[in-house]
């Protein structure tokens, strides 16, 4: 039997041990961090600026925990153990840049922060840079699953500066989601603003991905005029397949709950909301350059959903007359292989921006490594994405996931069916944004011969913005004088 002054002593020394890591934000995603921490050995100290929420937190879904709270700054960060690991899960923007200058005072050279919200990247690179000035670690990581995923397994996305790593690394790949083999969905990405940006890039895809669904569903419906409830069994049958993934089962889910004995879906309103990620990407990809036209579109398919009045004016205008007159059940397959189609495209794109931005950064990007951490946890995640991680594995230096063997022989597969879905939704007058815009982009990839020719000599023509020829090297540039008065003057040559 202890004494109780035996016992007091070990309480002290329990209740006085230092935190592994210190989580500061406890809305619901903070809260699944620390518990998730906690399930798997760490001791965590938290912190919110408004402290009754520590003390609701410690009193309800952390009891019986060894979760501990501080009620100031100065007993938050001495609770914690040196190098000090703090992770920052509060609203992007300015809160995260107030919280840190109110952390700053009290850390320590060698401290860690960690900024595990949606920041974008361009914030953590001058974080990054600012605090390495004052000898703070800084770390931005993208944190994908939502509130089941944090609690249970999320796909994390660590960059920043890389002597943080190794003393966040066990933290981070053992709360992390495993892929089939057992690996973490966690690995570093890169330097500065590289993790935030891999899930900035995630996002915009998540945003292609759904947008195809919904064009899917929207044919289905609309155009072939078949109820939710038999569309959720074939997205659950689509679901076994090829299209295997999370979103594709969740729709089922979605389509198939009834209210007062109709479909919900029926009862929701067609007016889509959007947090900024996906504009991101798409302005990220206007800036270097890269046709990501599929997420692009599907941002803009959003932005027109918010019309609704003026959608419903407009219909008054111009009524639908098309009526579908061939196999239902045959474009249903069709429908199937033109959102797969459509889905490698996604990925294809979102994969070249990637690219491009490693390239441009000067990030050294392992794209396997990113398949692997969006295989499982991640809103994305889907049995396609073990397709790319091969692809990858094969040819780390791949240019485009379209030329890679596997998805070369599954398009060129497919691609018939694929033509039948687009020419269908243009002949019906159903919307259909991201599928044909991915045909396009499908189209224009494969083609030897653009008519960007004709645009060149039109530049040319107007404004004297010179042409190369097929018929000198690259980077011979050409000027005519179109119309016998212009001379031999020609502007500067660049591209975008």
């Amino acid at each position: 039997m202890c004494s109780r002054g035996q016992m007091g002593a070990q309480y002290k020394e329990v209740f006085m041990a230092k935190a592994d890591i210190g989580l500061v934000g406890l809305a619901v995603m903070g809260q699944n961090l620390a518990l998730n921490m906690n399930d798997h050995g760490f001791h965590v100290a938290v912190f919110n600026r408004t402290v009754s929420k520590v003390d609701a937190f410690l009193k309800g879904p952390a009891k019986g925990t060894n979760l501990q709270g501080a009620h100031t700054i100065k007993e938050f960060i001495d609770s914690l153990k040196k190098p000090r690991r703090i992770m920052l899960m509060v609203k992007a923007g300015k809160p995260v840049d107030d919280m840190i200058d109110e952390f700053l005072p009290f850390l320590e050279k060698g401290d860690i922060l960690i900024d595990g919200g949606n920041s974008l990247f361009t914030d953590t690179n001058r974080r990054c840079e600012a605090l390495k000035a004052k000898g703070i670690l800084f770390i931005g990581t993208g944190i994908s699953g939502g509130e089941e995923g944090a609690r249970h397994g999320p796909s994390i996305m660590p960059g920043g500066n890389k002597e943080a790593w190794p003393h966040v690394k066990d933290i981070f790949q053992a709360i992390a989601a495993k892929a089939d083999n057992g690996e973490p969905c966690c690995d570093w990405v890169g330097d500065n603003g590289a993790g935030h940006y891999v899930k900035m890039v995630h996002n915009g895809i998540e945003y292609g991905d759904m947008q195809l669904i919904c064009e899917a569903y929207h044919l289905m419906r609309h155009g072939l005029g078949i109820e939710p409830a038999k569309q959720a069994e074939i997205f659950a049958k689509w679901n076994k397949g090829k299209l295997d993934s999370y979103l594709i089962q969740i729709t089922s889910h979605v389509l198939k709950v009834q209210e007062n004995g109709s479909p919900l879906i029926d009862q929701i309103l067609d007016v889509a909301g959007q947090k900024g990620t996906g504009k991101w990407t798409a302005i990220n990809a206007y800036e270097l350059g890269v046709p990501v036209t599929l997420i692009g579109e599907a941002v803009f398919a959003r932005c027109l959903s918010s019309l609704k009045e003026e959608r419903v004016e407009a219909s008054k205008l111009f009524p639908n007359e098309g009526s579908f007159k061939g196999d239902k059940n045959a474009l249903v397959d069709n429908i199937e292989q033109a959102l797969y189609a459509s889905k490698i495209v996604s990925y294809a794109q979102g994969f070249m921006l990637m690219r491009q931005a490693a390239e441009e950064y000067k990030w050294n990007i392992q794209y396997g490594n990113v398949a692997l951490m969006w295989r499982e946890g991640c809103i994305i995640r889907s049995r396609f994405l073990g397709d790319i991680k091969k692809a990858y594995s094969k040819n780390p230096n791949l240019k485009n996931l379209l030329v890679d063997p596997f998805f070369t022989a599954e398009i060129q597969a497919i691609q018939e069916g694929w033509r039948e879905v687009v020419a269908a939704c243009a002949k019906l007058g159903v919307p259909a944004p991201c599928l044909s815009t991915a045909l396009s982009f499908y189209h224009g990839y494969r083609s030897k011969t653009l008519p960007a020719n004709l645009l060149q000599a039109l530049r040319d023509y107007f404004g004297a913005h010179t042409y190369e020829r097929v018929d000198k090297p690259r980077g011979e540039f050409f000027h005519t004088d179109w119309i016998g008065s212009g001379g031999g003057v020609s502007s500067s040559s660049y591209n975008a």
